[in-house]
């Protein structure tokens, strides 16, 4: 089994649930805080392999679901310059598995970590729909 590097937002249902999850399977957990990590864009750009760039965001951002930000006309360099100011626009979970870097809770090999073939909602917002939800998303 791994040992993976979670980042996580603290306090996160879903990142809670996923690293169940990871754990349940045999793994080894560290769970670190996203918002905290002294990222650097280097750093950062090897979670998002050849991923759309669209793709490294977190939709539920605030600065995403008010239009402030629209991650499908952004460039590379600058959507990295606005994460590293602004974490919470950083696709969640960042998972670091010996090495392997991956951005999400949908894609392989992290379903196969899990050993499953569907990602079973893992990625879905509990509070999704509900009031108030996440305060902070």
């Amino acid at each position: 089994m791994a040992t993976i590097i979670f980042y996580q937002k603290p306090g996160c249902d879903t990142n809670a649930y996923q690293m169940q999850a990871l754990k349940a399977a045999g793994h080894d957990v560290i769970a670190k805080n996203i918002l905290k990590e002294p990222w650097t864009a280097e750093d950062l750009r090897l979670f998002f392999g050849n991923k759309p760039i669209a793709s490294w965001f977190n939709r539920a951002a605030p600065r995403i679901k008010s239009g402030d930000i629209n991650p499908d006309e952004i460039d590379a360099a600058s959507a990295l310059a606005l994460m590293l100011r602004d974490p919470l626009l950083i696709r969640r979970p960042l998972i670091n598995a010996d090495g392997a870097r991956y951005a999400g809770f949908d894609d392989e090999p992290v379903l196969s970590m899990l050993g499953q073939k569907t990602q079973d909602d893992l990625e879905r917002c509990p509070h999704e729909g509900k009031a108030p939800g996440c305060l902070q998303m």
